[in-house]
Order: C-alpha cells, then structure tokens, then sequence
C-alpha cells in the first residue's frame, strides 16, 4: 500500500483541505502574507496606479454604425475597400490535385477530371 502526502478528506467536520500543501493551514496565512508584503521588490517606476480618468480619456469605443443607417460614404463605390479581384494563381487543376487526398466523397476526382479534360 502506498501511503499519500494528502488526507483524503471526509465530510463536515471531518473535510480536509486537499488543495494546500500540508505545512499550510488556514491560521499560517497571515504569516505567509506578512513574508509576502515585507519581500523585496524590484524598483519599477512604472509599476504605479494610472488614474481612471486618464483611462477613459484613452480608450475611447468606436461607434457602432446600425445595419440600415444611411451610407458615410456616398460617392465611394461598394468595393473600394475590398480591392481588385485577384485572379487565381496556378492551373484549377492543379489546385483540385492538391485536394484529392482529403476528397472522401469522390466529387473532387470528377471536378479534376473535368478541369483536366478543359485544359484548366
């Protein structure tokens, strides 16, 4: 049989912290707090409180625009952020090879076929 460092605990009175190590109990706390609070520190300028209201003067939220709201951008075409359409690199079948390992279905070899047989 081997023996445990942890007490298996038992119900109420008789329950056992299993999560501290056993040398901590609920009155070493405060001690270990006190070591805690008196431990050198590194010496951190930065390391200071920064005011909420300097917080909130930094992050200010975008507004949300609602859905159906008239357009800010009236004479500005729907694509203009999107960009040009980028033709595809590579032959289509060349692209639909690369996938026919993955194709469980067989709906990938038949495209294959089909774009081999176009000369895509």
């Amino acid at each position: 049989m081997v023996d445990s460092p942890l007490q298996i605990g038992g119900p109420g009175k008789f329950s056992v912290r299993e999560d501290l190590p056993p040398s901590q109990n609920y009155g070493d706390r405060k001690a270990m707090a006190e070591q805690i609070a008196g431990a050198p520190t590194a010496n951190n300028p930065d390391a200071r409180p920064v005011p909420a209201s300097d917080i909130k003067e930094a992050v200010k939220p975008t507004p949300i625009t609602p859905m159906f709201a008239p357009t800010e951008r009236p004479g500005e075409d729907i694509m203009t952020m999107a960009g040009p359409p980028q033709p595809a690199e590579g032959k289509l079948s060349d692209t639909l090879a690369a996938l026919l390992p993955f194709d469980t279905t067989g709906e990938i070899s038949v495209l294959y076929q089909m774009a081999l047989s176009r000369g895509q």
